[in-house]
């Protein structure tokens, strides 16, 4: 293996983020860590921001162990992250400010004036996309509302993992996938949706130039190569929205068809099937469905899920109140706790962002009648099986959109690692689930790189390899009955 390439993936979650090294034998990709570290949003002021300098020293920190670790074996690396953000740079290429964090309060309660402005139905069939607070397009109208003088300050806007890029190579670029979550990307025309923004009043010279997954866009900076080592890889663009990454590397060799759909599943749980052409009519739009760009020229029609941000968010109150609990108790004391007891709407705007998700979850089931989960595990199963009831949910609209049983959920990435709620995904939907890989997205990053540099000849041909390169679990249905009966109390509860 000493002569075989490496390929970097920088794979940026919103809780924690990663280098990987990927190297491929021919038949199988192996994995290997070379940096972790923590991510999340700092307050500045009450304001929800990204320690953008924190991350791109993580990074360069990643890249310089890289370098020690495999040599001049490196080719490429690719950066994904979480979609929407950005940062604004002015015409001397200095960043305005530090990104502002999706979760920040700017856009809390703005579409009901945007729809003043311009209908939901205009926006939906302009840009394919479900509606959430927190898309780009309400950040820039937030920002236009509040006279931000960075509007008119900026020379260029790049996403997140655009900005990194950017620090890498010196190239602007705005790659597809992740500017189909901005919501004034047009999916049809492939380009941006510049008549919606100018209908704001937002500027758009800011806007960079559409650039599809698998383009080389040159060298590390000649200041960069210093610092890290690194002197002649290459930087491939990915999918640069971690989804994109996450769904190029489901491990199915059914690709082009929708008898199975994917379970992206981490913060959130992306939820949706892979289409040749956008779905953009009026049913997907009554249903929130979203239509973004997937890699190999796809489209992802999906829906957001609130995802083990509920978990995620119930540890860090109890960790706060001085309680070190790890991810295994709180699973065990779930898994001990009374099954389809009470649920939630895992989706409402109240389980965002509260003060502390463990009262919220109490203060509904207490609001809609229902038994109130007191102790740590119960509140923990009743978010857990709250969200394998939203899946059954989207399964059944996802079924109704594509006209087709769907037989197979493949549910990659680090909620793999919850068998518990995997479990009960399979006994909710009534449906054979498969999970891994683990490390989806940064998997996904690597293949894209990996085709890009020929060494492997089509996505067809990476989800093959993937499915024979890691570990993959199979769950099927239990207690049907139980769960069926259960369905009809989670559906009165929705408001």
């Amino acid at each position: 293996m000493a002569n075989r390439k490496t390929y970097l993936a920088v794979d940026l979650g919103a809780s924690s983020g990663r280098l990987v090294a990927g190297r491929f034998d021919g038949a199988k990709l192996s994995l290997q860590d070379v940096n972790r570290f923590e991510n999340g949003g700092v307050r500045f002021n009450d304001r929800l921001q990204w320690n953008l300098p924190g991350l791109w020293q993580h990074i360069k920190d990643g890249m310089r162990k890289a370098r020690i670790e495999f040599g001049d074996n490196i080719a490429s690396i690719g950066v994904d992250t979480w979609g929407v953000d950005f940062a604004m740079l002015g015409k001397h290429n200095e960043i305005l400010a530090n990104p502002y964090h999706y979760r920040d309060a700017q856009t809390a309660g703005i579409l009901s004036s945007v729809f003043e402005v311009v209908s939901r139905n205009d926006i939906f069939h302009t840009t394919g996309l479900q509606f959430m607070e927190l898309n780009t397009l309400y950040q820039l109208i937030a920002m236009k509302r509040a006279n931000s003088p960075i509007l008119h300050m900026a020379d260029s806007m790049l996403l997140i993992p655009d900005l990194f890029h950017w620090l890498m190579t010196g190239v602007k670029t705005n790659e597809r996938t992740n500017a189909s979550t901005t919501q004034f990307f047009n999916p049809i025309k492939n380009e941006w949706a510049v008549d919606l923004l100018t209908k704001f009043d937002v500027p758009t010279h800011f806007l960079q130039e559409i650039t599809p997954p698998g383009t080389n866009i040159g060298k590390l900076l000649p200041g960069l190569q210093e610092e890290t080592g690194l002197k002649t890889i290459d930087v491939i663009l990915p999918g640069t929205h971690d989804t994109a990454s996450a769904v190029m590397a489901v491990p199915t060799v059914s690709t082009g068809r929708t008898d199975w759909c994917y379970i992206s599943s981490g913060t959130w749980s992306l939820m949706g099937v892979e289409t040749q052409t956008p779905l953009i009519n009026e049913r997907v739009g009554e249903l929130n469905f979203t239509n973004e760009a997937g890699v190999g020229g796809t489209t992802r029609l999906l829906k957001n899920i609130a995802g083990l941000w509920l978990i995620q968010e119930c540890r860090r109150i109890w960790q706060e109140e001085g309680r070190k609990l790890e991810w295994f108790h709180l699973v065990e004391a779930a898994n001990e706790s009374t099954p389809l007891a009470s649920f939630i709407e895992p989706d409402l705007a109240r389980f965002v962002s509260p003060k502390s998700m463990p009262n919220e979850i109490r203060t509904f089931c207490r609001e809609t009648g229902q038994t109130v989960p007191e102790s740590d595990g119960a509140i923990i199963r009743c978010a857990l099986e709250s969200l394998a009831m939203r899946y059954r949910m989207v399964l059944e609209w996802l079924e109704e959109l594509v006209g087709n049983r769907i037989e197979t959920i493949h549910i990659v990435g680090g909620g793999t690692q919850n068998e518990l709620l995997c479990q009960m995904a399979a006994n909710a939907c009534g449906r054979r689930v498969v999970t891994g890989p683990i490390e989806a997205t940064a998997i996904g990053n690597l293949m894209q790189q990996l085709i890009a540099n020929g060494d492997v000849g089509s996505i067809s041909d990476a989800r093959q390899i993937i499915a024979n390169s890691f570990d993959l679990t199979t769950y099927e249905p239990e207690h049907a009955s139980v769960w069926n009966e259960a369905y009809p109390r989670f559906l009165e509860i929705l408001q």
